[in-house]
């Protein structure tokens, strides 16, 4: 059975039990108990006539009759009203927010008392329902002025209903001032129109930067409004600059510290040595395999400096359709059989070859060193995924063991490796608007490379 909407939905009409009277209904209630009674005053009336007593005796008959009959309807009349008037006064308190009235004679079983019963059950729940509403406003106010995200409430004409301690102290203004202006009248207007969820620069009162901005509509009581949401990025992205500083910082302190010291050694060595005097052939021969080591010491850090260079250095990609078995087949060519390709025919990728190529020979490689003596080649496939272009190399050997560190630069478990060629994959991946993700393999030991690029 389906309900008409509520705003189509017509009024129950209650007809009167008297037929077309118009009238109340506490007077039909004596209508009816006087109506009841009368034929049987009327028939005692008759009979009384016919007997053979005496008038005075009969008179005071009458009246006990005529007594009786009329005292049966006022109590009627009391049995029936005045508990619906108690009903009502308390159906009244409910509505006026007291809940604390309680209706007497609530009995089960009892048509009337079930009423009275329902009503207090009626009037408990409404009272729960109200203190867990008080304790929830009392919670989200309490949120809402602790948080540090600024939040604004407007009413369909653009007032604000609803502003936040943050609010106010972004716009130089006490809170419960603001209830009541325009979103003009306290420069927000530019905000208050836009997409759900966007990044923006703003100069409010108290400072400027870059906020993320959301916009929401909700309604309450039948009436709209939106809500305004302003979140400061700045700090996070200083916080966020500041931790990529001090890791940049460790690992050339670390790589530094490296080189230094031995080159600090072994000039003190040929410092102690050509201070002592003429040299031999042999301290000779020794003082010139230490400057050998100063100048490898030297040149490692010379490479070590290119290579925070050349991820300082990645061009922006030239986007172009690339023919991705060919790329997999030139990479291929470059491992002397190491490599086996599974790629589809005509599978075209959109993207920047040359980018796109060193990212899967960075990949392969590292899967080539990491099964050296196994007799599996490294799997090297593409195929159109639900996201894009799929890359994916496969490998037999011992997985991932520091998932945490994988993408971090200069970040080596393999001797004289450079630690930057996951780093420029996922660069490359990333340039593309795609992702890189490595993980160990679930039917073997064996880590599957993911590169997937959109298009």
């Amino acid at each position: 059975m389906t309900q008409q909407p509520e705003t189509q939905r017509k009024p129950l009409k209650t007809r009167p039990v008297t037929g077309g009277l118009r009238l109340s209904f506490q007077t039909r209630i004596v209508v009816l108990a006087l109506g009841g009674g009368l034929p049987a005053t009327l028939l005692a009336l008759v009979l009384l006539r016919n007997a053979d007593i005496v008038d005075s005796v009969y008179r005071l008959i009458v009246v006990v009759l005529l007594g009786i009959w009329l005292g049966f309807a006022i109590a009627v009349y009391r049995a029936t009203i005045e508990p619906l008037r108690s009903i009502a006064n308390l159906l009244e308190a409910l509505r006026g927010g007291d809940y604390a009235v309680r209706g007497r004679y609530a009995r089960k079983g009892d048509a009337l008392g079930d009423v009275v019963l329902e009503s207090n059950r009626l009037g408990a729940t409404l009272r729960s329902q109200r203190f867990e509403a008080l304790e929830a406003s009392a919670l989200l106010h309490k949120v809402l002025a602790e948080i540090d995200v600024v939040v604004l409430a407007f009413d369909g004409e653009g007032i604000i209903r609803l502003a936040n301690r943050a609010a106010g102290e972004l716009l130089r203004r006490r809170p419960e001032t603001l209830v009541g202006l325009s979103a003009a009248e306290i420069g927000v207007a530019d905000l208050v129109e836009g997409p759900a969820v966007a990044s923006e620069s703003f100069a409010f009162p108290a400072r400027s930067g870059r906020w993320q901005v959301m916009r929401e509509t909700f309604r309450d009581g039948g009436r709209q409004f939106r809500l305004l949401v302003v979140t400061d990025l700045s700090q996070a992205l200083r916080d966020e600059e500041r931790r990529a500083w001090r890791k940049l910082i460790r690992v050339i302190w670390h790589e530094l510290n490296n080189s230094l010291a031995p080159i600090k050694s072994v000039i003190e060595t040929s410092r102690d040595a050509l201070a002592a005097g003429p040299l031999e052939a042999d301290e000779r021969k020794e003082l010139s395999e230490s400057l050998a080591v100063m100048a490898d010491r030297a040149e490692g850090l010379r490479r070590f400096l290119s290579r925070y260079s050349e991820l300082a250095r990645l061009p922006e990609p030239t986007l172009a359709d690339c023919n991705a078995p060919d790329l997999l087949r030139q990479v291929a060519a470059l491992q002397a059989g190491r490599v086996r390709v599974t790629a589809p025919d005509g599978l075209n990728v959109r993207g920047d070859a040359d980018q796109l190529q060193q990212a899967l020979i960075n990949l392969v490689r590292n899967a080539i060193e990491a099964t050296l003596g196994a007799a599996e080649p490294v799997e090297l496939r593409v195929f159109q995924g639900k996201d894009g272009v799929v890359f994916e190399v496969e490998d037999c050997g011992p997985g991932v063991a520091n998932p945490d560190n994988l993408f971090v630069p200069f970040f080596t478990t393999k001797p004289g490796g450079s630690g930057i060629g996951l780093v420029l994959a996922r660069q490359v991946a990333e340039a593309h608007g795609g992702s890189l993700s490595l993980q160990n393999r679930t039917d073997r030991s064996g880590c599957i490379a993911r590169m997937i690029i959109p298009g």
